[in-house]
């Protein structure tokens, strides 16, 4: 399966790392440590060097409660780093919901549209549609930032979901948007209940038998520190490499995390054993 992006066409044969760039005073896990241009390049190229497949750059946090940030401190944050990131020879991802924000990024040569509000935003779809190969992931999130873990979602999580992530893709088609160029985040922790969160863990390959790429963002989330009693997100490195792991098992090509060596190294002890596997299969006739 192949991801078409931009500038590039990503194998997900293997999976994809993408590392997490917060150009953000305030995200939920490192807010502030790289909110300056100079810092979040460094950071950028830390990452390469870490094996990121993937950057994924974000100048809003939507953690809940979040407030929305102006467009013009957005774009301020933003487009500096793009600039830079484009140059470090792999696939720039922009963490953002907003039409302007999408097409100057796509300007400046970014490779992926990765919006938590799946498109929905007006003129959102039609940046997207209206270029010839950029990359996208549609998220689905119950309500908004604000709203969206004091009244989370009710009862089977899993088939809104896969519901309205089939529609939004199905929706993006018809504008033109080629299936390749789609990948799906079931947008973990968004408006979910830590049990609904498991569940679409649980049953993710009905997502992966979409045939569509899914991306699985679980680093640092609170699910995570609910399930093993670590409070601080900056404390929940192992719980989030081993839910990335289980994530990939279960069909993910895509995810995304801010510890990216670790959960690099851990997919290579993986990739090792499949690679094994594979080659003990008997031959199909």
């Amino acid at each position: 399966m192949l991801w078409q992006t931009s500038r590039f066409a990503i194998d997900l044969a293997r999976p994809q790392v993408m590392g997490i760039v917060n150009v953000t005073p305030d995200s939920f896990s490192d807010g502030g440590q790289h909110a300056g241009t100079a810092s979040a390049l460094r950071h950028c190229e830390q990452l390469v060097k870490d094996g990121a497949h993937i950057l994924d750059i974000g100048g809003e946090s939507t953690r809940p409660g979040s407030p929305a940030v102006p467009l013009a401190e957005e774009l301020a944050r933003v487009l500096p780093v793009v600039q830079g990131a484009v140059t470090l020879g792999v696939p720039v991802s922009v963490d953002t919901y907003k039409p302007e924000v999408m097409q100057a990024v796509l300007d400046l040569g970014a490779d992926i549209v990765n919006d938590v509000w799946a498109l929905r935003q007006p003129g959102a779809a039609a940046v997207v549609a209206g270029h010839p190969l950029c990359g996208v992931c549609l998220m689905h999130m119950h309500r908004d930032p604000q709203t969206m873990q004091v009244a989370p979602m009710a009862g089977d999580g899993v088939s809104e979901v896969l519901s309205f992530l089939a529609q939004a893709a199905e929706n993006l088609q018809g504008l033109g948007v080629a299936r390749g160029r789609i990948a799906l985040d079931p947008g973990l922790g968004f408006g979910k209940t830590v049990e609904q969160t498991f569940a679409l863990l649980a049953r993710q390959q009905e997502l992966v038998a979409t045939g569509y790429a899914v991306l699985a963002g679980w680093s640092r989330k609170s699910s995570l520190g609910a399930v093993t009693g670590l409070a601080v997100a900056g404390e929940r490195m192992l719980p989030s490499v081993a839910a990335a792991l289980l994530a990939v098992v279960n069909g993910a090509r895509i995810v995304r995390v801010h510890d990216v060596a670790e959960t690099v190294t851990a997919l290579a002890v993986w990739q090792a054993m499949d690679q094994q596997q594979q080659e003990q299969r008997p031959a199909q006739p």
